[in-house]
This record gives structure tokens, sequence and C-alpha cells, in this order.
């Protein structure tokens, strides 16, 4: 007997049962007839108390089809009557599998007033805050471990990496960093020169420029930078490899992802931020020096002989042992928000968004912390 092209079906009691034979293609092509016949199957099952589906008669079936039989089959079990299939084929039967329809559970909406609603809100995030540093800690630890391990052990540790990390954070980096200070540097200067000129105290702009670029903008444009630049990088790359199952295969190798991925990353931001923080400096006085000769007439000779005044070497120190601890605050936001992408792009993306966030709102913590303690030992 020949078989139908489009979706057709046929019925047969069975005492309690009811038999359906399905038979012809149930695939998307013919998406309005599927559904037509899926809505006819459902009228049809609802006066049994049992419904067997035979699906031995079907010649193809693709998603459309088996998401529309699934839907079926939960409809029918939603109303007590017992559904299921025989004669599947096993191809099919890894599709209905599949495409198996399942209804989404909606959020449940929060009760109360607003007020309640910000108090939770506000609890959550300092229960995530806090959970976000016990597992910053942790991870440092496990950091620590593979360095030192690495120490005792010269022949783990991978160099290459390393150089190949350094030359894409500070190598490649250095342009957009120099040019972000050096127009900052000139912007500082010039509105330095226009405000100092209401108190005849022009030449005071030269304090004003080294000692805030020296001490705070230089590192702290910078690491606003890598963090923009060089963090969001590594949490993708990371995130990436784990949607891959790339690090999942490392374990399977018995290889530490920490002594591949991790450690080589971190210590070329160690490296590269302060390296980085004195071209910054040395962008940002440049800078300002031209500016405060083309406004104010302070030649280059006047300028720096001023700038050896107004700033000794405790002010130029203070901006760069700044930069490694914000760069291994970068490094390991980066890091384990990478190793947290879970399931999907979007999950990509939301982490690297994080990571970029938390490692700014961390870069400025640190700059205060650092703040307090110098003015604390008058440094």
């Amino acid at each position: 007997m020949d078989l139908p092209e489009g979706p057709e079906f046929s019925s047969a009691n069975e005492g309690d049962a009811l038999r359906l034979v399905l038979c012809g293609r149930w695939t998307v092509d013919a998406s309005a007839a599927i559904e037509t016949r899926a809505e006819a199957l459902l009228a049809e099952s609802r006066k049994a108390r049992q419904v067997v589906f035979d699906l031995g008669r079907i010649v193809r079936l693709d998603t459309a089809g088996a998401w529309l039989i699934g839907r079926t089959r939960q409809t029918l079990s939603a109303e007590g009557i017992e559904a299921r299939l025989e004669s599947v084929r096993p191809e099919f039967e890894i599709l209905l599998r599949e495409a198996n329809y399942h209804t989404l559970a909606m959020p449940a909406r929060g009760g109360g007033s607003y007020l309640l609603r910000i108090l939770a809100d506000t609890g959550e995030t300092v229960v995530s805050a806090g959970a976000d540093l016990y597992r910053g800690v942790g991870f440092l630890g496990e950091v620590v471990a593979a360095i030192a391990k690495s120490l005792v052990n010269p022949s783990h540790f991978r160099a290459t990496p390393l150089v190949f990390h350094l030359e894409s954070i500070a190598f490649r980096g250095t342009p957009i960093i120099a040019l972000i200070n050096f127009v900052s540097g000139a912007i500082l200067a010039q509105q330095g020169i226009f405000q100092l000129r209401r108190f005849g105290a022009t030449v005071f702009v030269i304090n004003l420029i080294g000692i805030l670029i020296l001490r705070d903008l230089g590192v702290l444009l910078t690491a606003i930078m890598v963090a923009g630049r060089s963090g969001s990088a590594i949490t993708a790359e990371l995130g990436s490899m784990k949607l891959q199952e790339e690090i999942d295969a490392l374990m399977v190798m018995g290889l530490r992802p920490a002594d591949i991925l991790i450690v080589p990353r971190i210590l070329a931001l160690i490296i590269s931020l302060p390296i980085l923080t004195f071209i910054a400096d040395m962008a940002g006085l440049f800078g300002g020096l031209l500016v405060s000769w083309a406004y104010e007439g302070i030649t280059p000779v006047r300028f720096l002989t001023g700038l050896q005044t107004a700033v000794g070497f405790h002010t130029f120190f203070a901006g760069i042992i700044k930069a490694p601890f914000m760069a291994l605050v970068i490094g390991l936001i980066a890091c384990v928000e990478g190793l947290a992408v879970a399931g999907s792009a979007e999950s990509l993306g939301r982490h690297v968004t994080s990571s970029v966030v938390k490692s700014i709102f961390m870069i400025i913590v640190i700059d205060g912390l650092f703040a307090m303690f110098f003015a604390g030992i008058r440094y």
C-alpha cells in the first residue's frame, strides 16, 4: 500500500486504548498540515483513557513534527490520559527525545512592598559580593600554589605563553595607553592653566601635572584600559575554551589548567602593568609639557626644572607600587569570570561584562586604599 505524502493518521479502538497510526511526512515543509493533524490527534485522543502512538509508518520526521507529537503527549498526560509511543525507529527515537516539548517555568514574581524588594535585592548583592570574594581568595591560593610549584620545578613553567601574553598586553597595548595618557596630560595642563591664571600662579601647573599624573592618574587610567582591553580578552578566551570543553580536555589529559592557562596570563599582567604605567606617566608629562609651552610659554627646560623641584622619587613610586596589585586583581577577576562561563554565548557575554565592571570597580577601590595608606604613613 502506498503511503501518503502529507501527514495523516488513522485510529482504531483496542479495548480501553486508542491506537493512532501516524503515516506520511511529518516535516516542517508541511507545517500548516502537521499543526492541523496534531490538533486532530488531540481531539481524537480525548475520547480514550489510554492512547498508543504508532510511528512505524512515518516516512520522514523532523524537529517540527517531533515537537508537535511531544506537545500532544504532554497535553494528554496533563489531562490524565496515558500516552505512549510504539514502533519508533532508532533515528526517530533520538529526535523525539531531544525535541521533546516542555513548558518553561516562569520566574515567581516577588511579593511584598517595593521597599522590602529593594532591601532583599541589596541583601542578595551583598551575599553575592561575599561569595565572589570567597571564590577570589580561593582562586588566589590556587594560583600562588601553581607559581610555587613552578619555582620548585622550573621545567613545569611555561615561558612561551608568558612571552606571548607579554607581547599581547604590554607591547601591543603601548600605543593606546600612551595616546590616552598623552591626551589626558594635555587636557589636565590646559584646564589647570586656565584656573590658575585667576590667581597669577600658572607656574604651579607643573606641580599639578607632575603629582597628579605620577601619583594617581597614570596608573589609574592604565589599569582601567588594561581591564577593558586585556581583562575582557582573558575572560572571553577562557570562556570560549570552557564552552568548547577544551579545559575539560586538558584535565582529562592530566594537565592542570591553572599551570597552562592561568599563571602565564596573571604573571604577564603583573609584569606588564608597571611597564605600561611608566610609559603612561611619561606620555602624560609630555602632553602636559607641550600644552604648557603652547598656552603659557613654559619652555621644556623650565618645565623639567620645575618638575624636579615639585616631585620626588616617592611620588613616582607611589604610582608604580599600585600597578602590580591592580594587575593581580584584574587577572584574578578575569580568570574567575572566564571559568564561570557555562551553557551559551549569552553567558559568555554576561561574564565578560561582569569581568570589566568588577575589575574597574576594584581598581578604584585599590587606588583609594593606597591613598589612605600613603596618607597614614605620610608617603
